[in-house]
């Protein structure tokens, strides 16, 4: 078996964790990949074994059989990049704040490890949201699990963003922007914009305008069947555009549509660990006194 280690700068007190994380893997035999930003981070306070790989960003994992991400969910997020088409199954391990994609607790470590290699979890498929455009915007790496995002630029007046489904015209949002966000990314930017929260397994996108200048406009659900096409104008003659975390400024001539990716991001997911108790642990979600 071969596994490979995603990660982002982690604090000092969580070292020996990652520490013992690699010692398990090696005691058991595994064949270890390292990304080559986290060897470096981890270098002042740890080494990784000496006989593990390193890998980039340009380096092929066709032989890797899971992925581990150490950090909060912005890190699984990255972890997505690396995979894309191969669809290798990603376990988050929480080393940040929220964590509710990368779900299991760095403190239960042992046990997560003990149940992903005697193969007790569960595999969830999630959808990802893909950018065509008419130039290249992020290097290939033309998809997100959570949200695609047009966003106006530093403190520039609002944008007009006319949006049309399948051809079809939908609205001009005047806005500071506009989300489109994958059930995954439901939770994300678009619930902090008054989006609702979709089930994983919804077959949809939801639009959602950030911060829009009229009182007549709310978040709409619509197919992921759907390809979603957009036109920018506004004062400026530059815009932003995300993918999750990453973000690119574009000319405002640029030509953009989005649809469902033809490939999933797959999760790993431990027993006791299912969408609903995330939701009501980590979010309050339904937090009411007389729930007991």
């Amino acid at each position: 078996m071969k596994i490979a280690i995603v990660g982002k700068p982690v604090k000092e007190e969580v070292i020996p964790f990652v520490r013992r994380l690699m010692e398990i893997l090696v005691q058991q035999g595994i064949e270890l990949t390292v990304a080559d930003h986290f060897v470096e981070s981890l270098a002042p306070f740890t080494p990784v074994p000496s006989q593990a790989e390193v890998f980039t960003r340009d380096t092929s994992l066709q032989d890797v059989n899971y992925m581990l991400s150490l950090g909060g969910d912005g890190t699984l997020l990255d972890a997505v990049t690396y995979i894309g088409a191969l669809q290798i199954p990603i376990m988050g391990i929480n080393m940040g704040r929220l964590g509710f994609l990368a779900s299991v607790p760095y403190a239960q470590l042992e046990m997560a490890l003990d149940a992903l290699l005697k193969g007790h979890f569960t595999l969830e498929d999630r959808s990802l949201i893909h950018l065509d455009s008419d130039q290249e915007v992020f290097d290939g790496k033309n998809f997100g699990l959570n949200e695609f995002s047009i966003l106006k630029r530093d403190t520039s007046s609002m944008i007009a963003v006319h949006t049309y489904i399948d051809g079809e015209y939908l609205n001009s949002y005047w806005a500071d922007g506009l989300i489109v966000a994958t059930p995954t990314g439901s939770t994300g930017y678009s619930l902090s914009c008054g989006g609702p929260v979709m089930m994983p397994q919804t077959n949809n996108f939801v639009i959602s305008p950030v911060c829009p200048h009229n009182l007549n406009v709310r978040p709409l659900v619509v197919s992921d069947k759907s390809v979603i096409s957009f036109e920018i104008e506004g004062r400026s003659t530059r815009y932003l555009v995300s993918l999750d975390s990453r973000s690119k400024p574009v000319d405002a001539s640029i030509q953009l549509a989005v649809r469902r990716e033809d490939f999933n991001a797959r999760l790993v997911k431990l027993n006791q660990v299912n969408f609903l108790t995330t939701l009501r642990t980590k979010m309050h979600w339904g937090l009411d006194q007389r729930n007991g």
